[in-house]
């Protein structure tokens, strides 16, 4: 019973959704996106998921976390209640070389960059191994519902 209660309640979450691009097209349709976003989400949200080149991840991760180089994904939350609002970069260029190296498809590389830049919007992290665990874990069990298997494991 309690299982229904709690699916009932994911649906009534509210998201607003702004999709943006840089330099990049937006590479997946906005409904997936939403999908992943949504699946992700423990409160209702205002996210801005943005698609990037090198540059400006670099230039973001530079200035906002003091490191020189382009990232996979940056995530910007802003507050978690009463909803949810951050911003999501995703950095296309290096998703899609991870994506190759590790011997994936970009879109599942690129739903768990969405899911994980979801869950730290919402305080999740993975500074240390107890939170590495309990995120990963969350990220495995919502990206199993795409019928994406574990990212963490080895290819």
């Amino acid at each position: 019973m309690a299982r229904a209660s709690a699916s009932a309640t994911a649906t009534r979450r509210r998201l607003a959704l702004t999709v943006q691009s840089q330099g990049v097209p937006v590479p997946v349709e906005r409904a997936r996106l939403r999908r992943w976003v949504a699946a992700g989400l423990e409160a209702d949200a205002q996210i801005t998921v943005r698609f990037v080149e090198r540059a400006e991840s670099r230039a973001l991760n530079r200035n906002y976390r003091g490191k020189d180089r382009a990232t996979n994904v940056l995530t910007f939350a802003y507050s978690r209640a009463p909803a949810v609002q951050a911003d999501i970069v995703i950095c296309m260029p290096v998703v899609e070389r991870e994506a190759l190296a590790q011997r994936k498809s970009i879109t599942a590389h690129l739903a768990h960059m969405v899911v994980h830049g979801v869950l730290h919007a919402q305080g999740y992290d993975h500074l240390d191994e107890v939170d590495a665990r309990r995120m990963e874990s969350r990220e495995v069990a919502i990206l199993r519902r795409f019928g994406i298997g574990d990212p963490y494991l080895a290819h």
